[in-house]
C-alpha cells in the first residue's frame, strides 16, 4: 500500500481514533531522510537546532534566516510527513504583521506545511489568530516554553503548583480557541495534562508531559547524539553519538598508521597515463645549467 502524506485532517482523525501521533525534530537533509524512512507522522524543524546543530547556548540566539536554511534542507528530504517549522524568538514579537510575514516566509521559501508559536498569553493568542487568518496553520506550544524560559525561572517543569497548573489549563484552552490545529505540551505533570485533555479537541503532542495524542523528541536526544546531560523526559533509543566517535577515531588511527587508504581504496591508471604524466612533468621542468 502506498503511504499517504500526513495532512492536518488526518491528524484530527488519528486523535479521534486514538492512533498515536509520532513527531520528531529534524534540521538537515540526513535527519529528514531518517524521519521519512522511519515513517513518522510529523517532522518539526525545531529551534532546538540552535543548540544541537548550530552550537548556540540557547534557542533564542538562532536567527530567522538560519531557521529558514535548516527548514529548506529538511523540506528537500521529506515527502510524506507534515512539516512544522518553529518561528524563532524575535521574529513575531513586534506585531501581528511581523508574525504573518515570518510565517509566510516559512511557507513560501521553505515549503512548510505549518508553523509553531510558543506561548499562550494575550499577545501570543493575537499572533496565532493573525497567522491562521493569513492562511498558515499553527501548532501552539504551552507549558515550558524555552524561548521565554527566563521569565519562567529557567528550563523547569510547569504546572507543579496550583497557580502554574491553572495557568497551563487556561493557556491550553486559549490556544485552541485562537485557532491552533494542534498543541505541543512540554514539561507538565501528566496528572495536570490529563485534566485538560478531555477539553482539548485538537491533537495534543507531549514532550515530558506523559501520555497524550502524540509524542515529540529531539532527533539528537533520542539517538544519543547529544553530549552531556539531557532533560529527564528524554529516552535514548540508540547510541549514535558513541558510534560516530568510534568511527572517526578508527579512521584517524588507520591514517596515522598508514593503513588507510589501502589498495582497494585507490584508483588505477594504465602505463600510458603514467608515462604521459612523466612527459608532462619533464616538459615543465626548468632547463639545467
Amino acid at each position: 500500500m502506498t503511504r499517504a502524506k500526513t495532512t492536518i485532517p488526518r491528524l484530527g482523525e488519528m486523535k479521534a481514533k486514538g492512533e498515536p501521533i509520532v513527531m520528531v525534530t529534524a534540521y538537515d537533509y540526513p535527519s529528514a531522510r531518517a524521519a521519512e524512512r522511519a515513517e513518522v507522522d510529523v517532522v518539526l524543524v525545531g529551534d532546538s537546532g540552535a543548540q544541537v546543530v548550530l552550537g548556540y547556548d540557547s534557542t533564542v540566539q538562532v536567527t530567522l534566516d538560519e531557521m529558514l536554511t535548516l527548514a529548506r534542507a529538511v523540506r528537500r528530504g521529506i515527502r510524506h510527513p507534515l512539516i512544522v517549522c518553529d518561528v524563532p524568538f524575535g521574529s513575531t514579537e513586534i506585531s501581528n504583521e511581523q508574525a504573518v510575514a515570518t510565517a509566510l516566509r516559512f511557507v513560501k521559501e521553505a515549503g512548510a506545511d505549518a508553523v509553531k508559536l510558543e506561548g499562550g498569553g494575550p499577545a501570543r493568542l493575537s499572533r496565532i489568530r493573525a497567522v491562521v487568518d493569513a492562511g498558515v496553520p499553527v501548532v501552539a506550544h504551552v507549558g515550558l516554553t524555552p524561548q521565554t524560559a527566563v521569565a519562567l525561572g529557567g528550563l523547569r517543569a510547569q504546572g507543579r503548583t496550583a497557580q502554574s497548573a491553572a495557568r497551563f489549563v487556561r493557556k491550553a484552552l486559549a490556544v485552541q480557541d485562537a485557532g491552533a490545529f494542534a498543541v505541543v505540551v512540554e514539561a507538565v505533570p501528566s496528572e495536570v495534562v490529563a485534566v485538560a485533555l478531555p477539553l482539548l479537541h485538537i491533537p495534543v503532542i507531549g514532550i515530558g508531559a506523559g501520555p497524550a495524542d502524540g509524542q515529540v523528541l529531539v532527533f539528537h536526544d533520542l539517538l544519543g547524539i547529544t553530549e552531556g546531560r539531557t532533560a529527564a523526559f528524554v529516552k535514548r533509543f540508540a547510541a549514535v553519538g558513541d558510534a560516530q566517535v568510534a568511527g572517526v577515531a578508527a579512521y584517524a588511527d588507520e591514517v596515522r598508521r598508514g593503513v588507510f587508504p589501502a589498495h582497494e581504496h585507490q584508483y588505477s591508471a594504465g602505463a600510458d597515463a603514467v608515462e604521459a604524466a612523466r612527459s608532462a612533468l619533464d616538459a615543465e621542468a626548468p632547463p639545467q645549467d
